[in-house]
This record gives C-alpha cells, structure tokens and sequence, in this order.
C-alpha cells in the first residue's frame, strides 16, 4: 500500500523531510536524505556504514553537532561539522563553529564563524606514537 520513495530537491535523493513548522528537541541519527526546513536543537548524526546526505535548507536552523558524509547548508548551524565526504555552504548559510571536512564548497555570501578544518591536516598533524618511534629507528 504505501511505497518508499525518495524524491529530489537540489538534485539530491530525499528520504526525510522536517518541514518548516516542525521543532526537534533531542538527537537525530538518520540515512538516506535528510531535508531541514524546520529546526533542530540536537546532535544530527548519520548511520555509520551507509550513505546519506544532510541539506539543511534557507529557512532552517540546527543547533547542535552534525556528523555526516555530505552536508549542504543553506540555513543556520550552531555547532561544529563534521562532513567525512563533502560539505557546501550555499550563499545563506550561517555556520557558527568549526567545519571539518574532506572537500568543501563556499559560495559567496556564506557565513562562517569558525574554523574549517581539512580531514587530512588532522591526521598529519600528531603522528601516532608506534610511527614516531619506527621513524626514529628508521633512522637510527
């Protein structure tokens, strides 16, 4: 009787909607999809292992942290994000917090207080401490 179906907004597959009347007060783990009108004051975190898409919309606002492979925003966030594919800051968006991210995407007019932080530059950063002293044996 009823179908599962994705539909598309910004050529992206929707799963889920939070439409623009709706407020979440408390975390939101999700796959596919997820298109944010409406707003959130939580963590929004993807399922490990399985794709998914965050777009947050013109008119919404997440309060919180956000943990997903492809993150879109054209809204507000408050909280730091952590995008393991790609993350674009559309013309309105407003990002209070540090932004980390594998490739990112700024169009003019995005907003950013904060950092952003490449995925890579992390790991670099501290070597771990059995490569430190395989690098000191090395040369040795």
């Amino acid at each position: 009787m009823f179908k599962s179906k994705s539909t598309q907004r910004d050529g992206f597959a929707i799963d889920t909607l939070i439409g623009p009347d709706v407020v979440v007060r408390g975390d939101v783990e999700f796959s596919g999809g997820l298109y944010v009108e409406g707003r959130i004051q939580g963590k929004v975190q993807s399922v490990a292992g399985k794709p998914a898409t965050l777009i947050l919309s013109e008119n919404g606002f997440i309060e919180g942290e956000v943990h997903a492979p492809v993150v879109v925003i054209n809204g507000e966030l408050t909280g730091d994000v952590h995008a393991g594919e790609r993350v674009e800051l559309a013309p309105r968006a407003r990002v209070q917090g540090n932004v980390h991210y594998a490739v990112v995407e700024m169009s003019a007019g995005a907003q950013l207080t904060g950092r952003l932080v490449h995925a890579q530059a992390q790991t670099r950063a501290l070597p771990a401490p059995e490569d430190a002293v395989a690098g000191a044996a090395a040369k040795a």
